[in-house]
């Protein structure tokens, strides 16, 4: 028996997901800055790696956050899982508050309106609190919970991050 029938008898794995890239994270970085700036690290140490547990509910990925900054602003590019699937998604943040938010690539199977601007401008202008909370509410959408979720989060570790 071939492959392909095998594939069609058996259905497709459950972990398959189309991954739909709305903008290259590099092609992201080339339009916030005019002229690219080197690539930075931010070493997550272990009271940073506190930090982004609280506000993640899980312990970051990655032990270095690379983002690009010339002096009055910083881009990061964050990934989250949505409801099975990463979001990646860009942050642009100046003086403590969110100048833009886009999704990237998005590969979950619904909850694909994150990415639409009426949605990413509620977090323009936002902050961190505190408690490490973003300064106002996001308003959801329905059938997309865990991806508003996971934008949220993401917004909140850029803030956090970039102000370390």
């Amino acid at each position: 028996m071939t492959a392909v029938a095998i594939v069609w008898l058996t259905g497709l794995p459950s972990g398959l997901a189309s991954e739909d890239v709305y903008l290259a994270p590099e092609s992201f970085v080339a339009e916030v800055f005019p002229a690219v700036p080197k690539p930075s690290v931010l070493w997550v140490t272990p009271p940073l790696q506190a930090a982004a547990t609280q506000i993640l509910g899980h312990p970051p990925r990655q032990l270095r956050q690379r983002y690009w900054a010339d002096g009055t602003r910083s881009a990061w590019i964050l990934e989250e899982i949505g409801k099975e699937e990463p979001i990646t998604a860009g942050f642009v943040v100046r003086a403590g508050k969110i100048e833009q938010a886009r999704v990237l690539i998005y590969r979950e199977s619904r909850g694909y309106e994150v990415r639409y601007p009426g949605f990413l401008k509620q977090f323009g202008g936002a902050s961190l609190t505190a408690d490490n909370r973003l300064d106002r509410g996001i308003d959801g959408i329905s059938g997309a919970t865990l991806s508003v979720s996971a934008m949220d989060r993401m917004a909140r570790l850029a803030l956090f991050y970039a102000a370390q």
